[in-house]
């Protein structure tokens, strides 16, 4: 039977259907959109924001302390010795620039050339977006002596843009922080549990966001009050990103001194601190105009390429690496480092590739970071030979661990253990071979198997007992835990591969629960399996794969 057209109803879709959102309502509409979700990881977003308004103060030299306070009814409080916001009306749009700063979005001083050359807000979801996410915000400014503020509901102005005179409304705030500074900003809001998942801040994110941003900005003092539990703390660095990764690295031993490398080329500030560790994973931080880009970017792709460069320059130099000898390869150079690299350029030029920034996208910051990083190491290694020689051995011992890893998985491999060989022989495999519904559950010795097999659904649960603690693989190499039996009957039935030839697309099981033992060692075996996942096939857990049995706590018997 032909296909016929359908008769069309134009009344279905016409100009009516299409909505004008105006002012702030697309924030309210779509919040994802400004802070990626609404839950925790979102609220911090809100935050952050109002706290990133502040932090380029400081980094125009305009501030030099901000206060944050966490009240017991989930209303923040971020306060700055800064400029202040301009209260004076706007002349384009007839209303205090305040007002028009708080409720309109992309309104505000980071998009020309003057006050805020360099700011980590011009991508940012803005003031007014936080507004617009919150129950309620008062935003107190002060400049020139006097004191003006505004409430706020769900973005929208309760009045108009007041003075605040000494004695009227004169809050603490007011008190020992505006009337004793020149100029100030000081925001106090609570989110909207209308739209938010959750209203109550995460202190250890804050704590730990807060931090970087004092090890970022030399010089900045950050003063966190807890209203919740009545505690205090105050981050201040000197030092910067040294400061940074000797505090990353202080449960790890460390094989040199830092390396620091500072310059600005081409309107583009590089900074760069390196420090390599006994550990063998790496720890990369990078930051833009202090946000954190938790996916790295341009600016992580050329400190990694100049790293290799410098270091087989260094070594071909120095004969540890001979004519014939193939090079050192990224990943052998990034073994046990710790690193954090941190760019700032004009604001206008940045360039984040989603509103949450966590990804740098200018294509100029590859060749300009790696520049200064391959110089700076070149004079590095010239001046510190015995820092240099040190790293040089380190890198080589990883390049020849990983020769070793290879020969150790090609020798698995041909005998056809990991692609098209027996599955392990104490697995109870399921009879379902759709890995979608089909469950693997990791169970503690043979005795548990014995039990979990009589209690399983042999249609879509498999059963894989293994025998005794598995290998800590935190701190093992490849080959080393290729040798461990346990951990090969565990990728083998997992079907995934290991190493350079991982596929997760083979999984042979979409769901893989640890059951162990409700004990201490029961405890310790589950850690060290979830740390072989996170270290060596950590995109089953990022695919939601990976689940953990809770013990009952009580028994219900009858009769």
């Amino acid at each position: 039977m032909p296909l016929q057209r359908l008769p069309r109803k134009p009344e279905e879709y016409s100009a009516r259907e299409i909505q004008v959102l105006e002012g702030l309502e697309p924030v309210r509409k779509r919040p994802g959109m400004y802070i990626g979700s609404t839950d925790e990881r979102g609220l911090w977003i809100m935050i952050k924001e109002i706290i990133d308004n502040s932090v380029d103060e400081a980094m125009a030299s305009r501030c030099s302390n901000i206060w944050i306070e966490l009240h017991k009814d989930n209303f923040i409080t971020v306060s700055d010795d800064g400029f202040g916001i301009p209260y004076d009306i706007h002349p384009k749009v007839g209303k205090s620039a305040l007002e028009v700063a708080m409720t309109v979005l992309h309104a505000g001083g980071k998009f020309g050339e003057g006050a805020y050359k360099v700011s980590g807000g011009l991508h940012g979801v803005g003031a007014s977006a936080v507004n617009a996410l919150s129950q309620y915000m008062r935003v107190e400014t002060r400049r020139n002596n006097k004191t003006f503020f505004q409430d706020y509901s769900k973005g929208t102005p309760k009045h108009d843009v007041r003075e605040i005179k000494k004695g009227d409304e004169a809050t603490e705030y007011n008190y020992h922080y505006v009337w004793g500074t020149k100029s100030g900003v000081r925001t106090t809001f609570k989110a909207d549990p209308e739209i938010m998942q959750t209203i109550e801040p995460n202190m250890e994110i804050v704590l730990k966001q807060v931090k970087n941003r004092a090890y970022l900005v030399a010089g900045l003092y950050f003063h966190i009050y807890d209203g919740v539990k009545d505690r205090e703390f105050h981050y201040y660095f000197d030092s910067g990103l040294v400061a940074l990764i000797k505090h990353m690295n202080k449960s790890k031993g460390s094989v040199h001194n830092p390396i620091y490398i500072h310059r600005k080329l081409e309107e583009i500030d590089v900074e760069v601190a390196i420090q390599y560790s006994d550990g063998f994973n790496p720890t990369l931080e990078s930051y833009a105009n202090v946000q954190a880009t938790n996916d790295g970017g341009t600016h992580v792709t050329g400190f990694k390429t100049a790293l290799t460069r410098a270091i087989n320059d260094y070594a071909r130099k120095q004969g540890y690496l001979k004519e014939k000898d193939d090079n050192l390869t990224g990943e052998d150079t990034l073994e046990g480092i710790t690193a954090a690299i941190a760019i700032k350029m004009d604001s206008e030029r940045l360039q984040f590739e989603s509103q949450t920034k966590d990804k740098l996208g200018n294509a100029e910051a590859t060749p300009i970071v790696s520049q200064v990083v391959k110089e700076g190491l070149d004079v590095f290694f010239e001046e510190n030979p015995a820092d240099g020689r040190r790293i040089i051995e380190k890198v080589i011992i990883a390049a020849r661990a990983r020769l070793a890893a290879r020969a150790a998985k090609d020798a698995v491999l041909r005998k056809g253990a990991f692609e098209g060989g027996a599955l392990p022989g104490k697995l109870a495999d399921c009879q379902e071979r759709d890995p979608a519904v089909s469950e693997l559950y990791i169970v503690e010795g043979d005795s548990a198997g014995g039990s979990a097999k009589q209690g399983r659904d042999r249609k879509f649960q498999a059963i894989l007992p293994l025998r005794g603690k598995i290998l800590n693989t935190e701190r093992a190499r490849l080959d080393k835990v290729l040798e461990f039996e346990e951990i090969k009957s565990l990728v083998i039935a997992l079907g995934t591969g290991i190493g350079d030839s991982i596929d997760y697309n083979k999984a042979r099981y979409h769901r893989v629960v640890l059951m162990t033992d409700a004990d201490v060692d029961g405890a310790h075996i589950r850690t060290l399996l979830l740390t072989f996942f996170y270290r060596y096939l950590p995109e089953m857990i990022t695919r939601g794969y990976i689940y953990i049995a809770q013990p009952p706590l009580f028994k219900v018997a009858k009769g």
